[in-house]
């Protein structure tokens, strides 16, 4: 497994060490423990520029994934590579206090978040979809924070 951890935002301190630690459990739990994953932490105005430019949103956001498995494509020789996920460090923070949860638990739910968009869990196309990303959210979620249970009011 490689993880790849940038973070463009150096106002906001991140525990690189924990996030790698975090980020093995849960491609471990999911069966990826062989792939290769990007995490890029930014501010407010990097998201906000990723969103519009490939989204079309010109607004801020929470996180971003970038999905590189394709199956009309072969895969290269070595790792194969997941994706790549981007999250605002600035909107964490806020969301954080939202959600009842520290910086660091908000980070591992946004991560959680993004590594299941990767892997092709879509929340936006019906009820049904919605239902079993957060159920797995939740599963995740619990495997990093053993007895923390995520509130009803987050969406994730």
């Amino acid at each position: 497994m490689e993880i790849l951890i940038t973070n463009e935002c150096p106002k906001i301190n991140v525990d690189i060490g924990e996030i790698e630690l975090q980020i093995g459990k849960i491609l471990t739990t999911l069966d990826c423990n062989d792939h290769e994953i990007s995490i890029l932490f930014i501010g407010d105005q990097g998201i906000r520029d990723l969103n519009h430019q490939f989204r079309g949103i010109d607004r801020p956001t929470d996180v971003l994934s970038f999905p590189q498995i394709s199956d009309d494509e072969p895969e290269p020789p070595g790792a194969p590579v997941l994706g790549d996920v981007a999250i605002s460090l600035e909107t964490a923070r806020q969301q954080s206090e939202d959600h009842g949860l520290s910086l660091k638990e908000e980070l591992t739910l946004l991560l959680i978040h993004g590594i299941l968009h990767l892997l092709g869990y879509d929340h936006e196309i019906s009820a049904q979809e919605e239902e079993r990303m957060r159920k797995k959210t939740r599963e995740l979620f619990e495997v990093i924070y053993p007895g923390k249970k995520l509130a009803d009011t987050c969406n994730f």
